[in-house]
């Protein structure tokens, strides 16, 4: 048992002079990856500002999507010349256009809260 306890206690002895002294040989400089980050042409923003941004992007062409279907719906309403099924075709399409108008600025209203409130920002939109 005396045994197992000095391996024991002698291999992490060994594993934590390893971690100790590795990082001092591999000679590695902050300062020469900082460079070949910069001149990767990646972007520079922090990763919850990339995630808002590409959010708020998609959040914006869905706004823009629901729109021109409200538009769309529209013109069938006024093209449908008295036809009934196409009328409630066009009600159907825009009560739909509508709601994702809504979700969409939900969604923007709900992004820029959250941010506000994770990097404590002040209240106002």
């Amino acid at each position: 048992m005396e045994k197992i306890k000095r391996k024991i206690w002698t291999n992490g002895l060994v594993l934590s002079l390893i971690g100790i002294i590795l990082p001092f040989t591999t000679k590695a400089d902050w300062t020469e990856g900082m460079l070949n980050a910069t001149e990767s042409n990646l972007p520079s923003g922090s990763i919850t500002g990339i995630i808002t941004n590409i959010m708020q992007w998609i959040l914006a062409l869905i706004g823009v999507i629901a729109i021109i279907a409200f538009v769309i719906a529209g013109i069938i309403y006024l093209t449908s010349a008295g036809d009934e099924d196409r009328a409630q075709q066009a009600k159907r399409a825009m009560t739909y256009s509508i709601i994702g108008v809504i979700v969409a600025l939900m969604g923007l209203v709900i992004i820029i809260a959250v941010n506000n409130m994770l990097t404590g920002a002040d209240d106002s939109f």
